[in-house]
């Protein structure tokens, strides 16, 4: 019986057990340098920085773990994780993800097309619609570590888009998705994609 209950776990990609849980209030008093580029509440007022608030928790933890192991470089963040244990950093990642994203608006001239894309990808190009991982509203999928992207900065998406296309950020796991899906968008799509992304919710 055990055997088969944790197969229906790893199944459904309840990792909970390999990981401490993390603790909202214990990761507020461990936030304050993250504020200086992220906001106290993460939700970072600087368009280049990305906000936090409200990013599932299972995704940020991975992209803190990732940023302190060099398997993602953040230039901005080298060595400010280094003090940290694994409880710090599932501390700091249920904070931020006990607090509420607040929402940007697009472009009126980029909708039309940045809508296109993210609801119907490229079909005839293999590009998957991005509500798939991201769901309608851009909420992402918190259980499976997608991340919430409605509301988030147009600049730091593009950033993001433009890194996994030219293969600057690896951290999609051996799928590749990410690098996949943005290797097909051009700079207008990448452009129209994020204004409608920062407008989302």
């Amino acid at each position: 019986m055990n055997k088969v209950l944790v197969s229906l776990l790893l199944t459904l990609g309840i990792t909970g057990l390999a990981h401490a849980a993390g603790n909202a209030e214990a990761g507020q008093g461990k936030v304050v340098v993250c504020g200086a580029c992220h906001n106290a509440d993460g939700n970072s007022v600087a368009p280049n920085f990305p906000k936090l608030a409200g990013q599932g928790e299972r995704y940020l933890l991975k992209q803190l773990k990732d940023i302190k192991s060099g398997q993602r470089t953040v230039l901005e963040m080298t060595g400010m994780l280094d003090g940290l244990n694994d409880q710090d950093l599932a501390d700091i990642a249920a904070y931020f993800a006990s607090q509420k994203m607040s929402v940007g608006a697009a472009d009126p001239k980029l909708v039309e097309r940045g809508e296109a894309l993210f609801r119907g990808g490229k079909l005839d190009e293999g590009m998957p619609a991005c509500t798939g991982c991201h769901s309608p509203n851009g909420a992402g999928i918190a259980a499976a570590a997608y991340p919430h992207l409605g509301g988030q900065h147009a600049q730091y998406i593009a950033k993001q888009l433009t890194d996994f296309r030219e293969g600057n950020r690896t951290n999609d796991g051996d799928s590749m998705i990410m690098r996949s899906i943005a290797a097909k968008l051009s700079n207008k799509d990448i452009e129209a994609l994020s204004s409608y992304i920062q407008g989302l919710h």
